[in-house]
């Protein structure tokens, strides 16, 4: 089935931008995704954050996950802001790897300051990612502190192998402009909402 244009579309972009991505499956969007949007936006001194909204993790079940569309306009309903873009743009390219959407990005935003985000719980099994070390070479990457995985994180196999490349929490705002690889890790404001819980309240409440 097609999608609508305006579902897969680029958003704005241009030369010195420094912009986040957000990537996820966001079934559903919640308000911990919000969150760690907003706040970097701040700490990092971004121009925009885009939630890159994936057609399907391929780490993760997806016999739960809603239509793409609705995925979409459900977090551009929740974050609604004017430096918050949501696109499911990988869709469009038939993209089922990050480090592909990233390559691209990089290629078609060339003069883009690109930063990717990630919540500390990915962070844990980043090593699990296609070409997850590609990954790091493409751009900086900020890792958001996520309720009760701050110490499996800082101890994964990643973060571990990333060692050398982190930079102080202090230094946040700079990093748009670190050659990558280049990471940081952020203590802030924390939702204990997660995806898996809402879906399994949903859940419960039809049966």
């Amino acid at each position: 089935m097609s999608l609508p244009a305006d579902i897969t579309a680029l958003p704005p972009h241009g030369s010195g931008l420094r912009i986040g991505l957000f990537g996820g499956s966001f079934n559903p969007v919640h308000e911990g995704h919000r969150l760690v949007a907003e706040q970097c936006l701040r700490r990092l001194a971004l121009d925009a954050v885009w939630l890159l909204v994936s057609p399907g993790n391929p780490l993760k079940d997806h016999t739960e996950l809603a239509p793409l569309e609705t995925r979409v306009r459900a977090a551009r309903e929740l974050t609604n802001h004017p430096r918050i873009q949501v696109t499911g743009l990988e869709a469009a390219h038939d993209f089922a790897y990050t480090v592909d959407t990233l390559e691209y990005l990089v290629r078609t935003c060339a003069d883009t300051r690109f930063v990717w985000i990630m919540g500390a719980d990915n962070l844990g099994q980043f090593h699990l990612w296609e070409r997850w070390r590609r990954i790091a070479e493409l751009m900086p990457m900020a890792i958001y502190a996520r309720p009760g995985s701050a110490f499996r994180a800082t101890v994964s196999r990643a973060a571990i192998t990333l060692k050398a490349d982190r930079i102080p929490e202090a230094e946040a705002e700079a990093l748009a402009t670190r050659p990558p690889p280049a990471w940081v890790y952020l203590h802030g404001i924390t939702s204990s909402q997660s995806s898996t819980a809402l879906r399994a309240a949903r859940s419960d409440a039809a049966n």
